[in-house]
């Protein structure tokens, strides 16, 4: 008798969940100016009862299904892995958006077998779009399949760069003004998951940000990578602790790296 696909049954789990949890995050959306909120380490950085619920549901329907996998989410920690498989989850990245009725929001799931990301998800429930990668079979955006813009340079494409207060302000200022002078055009998403899964579908030539966790990017990179775009290597690092991210299509590649070692020296400097 044939051995279930262990990548392949928890792909259809994947879905299913996500389907779910998007519409739990949309019915919290529907009444954000009621929302309990936290602040945890800036006005920026804030949780509130939505995060945490599609977090727990998430994480009851997987663990449900996939008991030995392990979990990385943002709201509840880090629980390590018997079967080999780890999920990592933002249950509502781009939260700050979310509670300021601003649909710039998403949830991100993506799968890791022996830390490899082998999957990655990206819900944006108000636009309705499911952007969704497996590792060697390409990227899809609601089944359709993307590719990174191959038309647009930094002149012609658009960047989105993501900023908080992890990392100094001229991290962030140093390389939009040098993505200016170059003649480049930037713009702010509020959520580096959606900005990432933007970049695969070719909506935009890049996406930067100094700091970022693995739960706001793994998925998006995983996007990229499928939609034949170039990412650095993010799971080389320190999984909890993040670090840079930079996505984009391969023509863009030496000149955003350009513009980011170039503010790098000046804050060395």
């Amino acid at each position: 008798m044939n051995q279930p696909d262990p990548l392949a049954a928890r792909l259809v789990v994947a879905r299913g969940v996500l389907d779910e949890a998007g519409a739990l995050a949309l019915s919290y959306f529907a009444r954000v100016a009621s929302l309990a909120v936290e602040t945890k380490t800036s006005g920026q950085d804030v949780v509130s009862v939505a995060d945490r619920e599609v977090e727990q549901l998430v994480r009851r329907r997987i663990g449900g299904a996939f008991p030995q996998d392990g979990f990385l989410g943002e709201e509840y920690g880090f629980t390590p892995a018997g079967s080999g498989y780890s999920w990592v989850l933002d249950p509502i990245d781009g939260t700050s958006c979310f509670l300021h009725g601003i649909r710039n929001w998403c949830l991100s799931l993506a799968l890791m077998r022996e830390g490899v990301t082998v999957a990655g998800f990206i819900l944006d429930p108000n636009a309705g779009e499911l952007f969704a990668a497996v590792a060697g079979q390409g990227a899809t955006l609601n089944g359709a399949p993307i590719r990174v813009d191959a038309r647009h340079d930094l002149r012609g494409g658009l960047v989105s760069v993501g900023a908080n207060g992890r990392v100094p302000p001229r991290a962030v200022t140093g390389f939009i003004e040098r993505l200016l002078a170059a003649g480049g055009m930037f713009v702010r998403h509020g959520s580096g998951a959606l900005g990432l899964a933007h970049v695969a579908c070719g909506r935009l030539a890049a996406y930067y940000e100094p700091h970022i966790h693995a739960w706001d990017c793994l998925a998006g990179l995983c996007l990229i990578r499928e939609a034949g775009g170039w990412t650095n290597d993010f799971e080389a690092g320190d999984l909890i602790a993040g670090g840079p991210v930079i996505g984009c299509a391969p023509h863009v590649r030496e000149e955003i790296l350009a513009l980011i070692a170039a503010t790098r020296r000046e804050m060395t400097a």
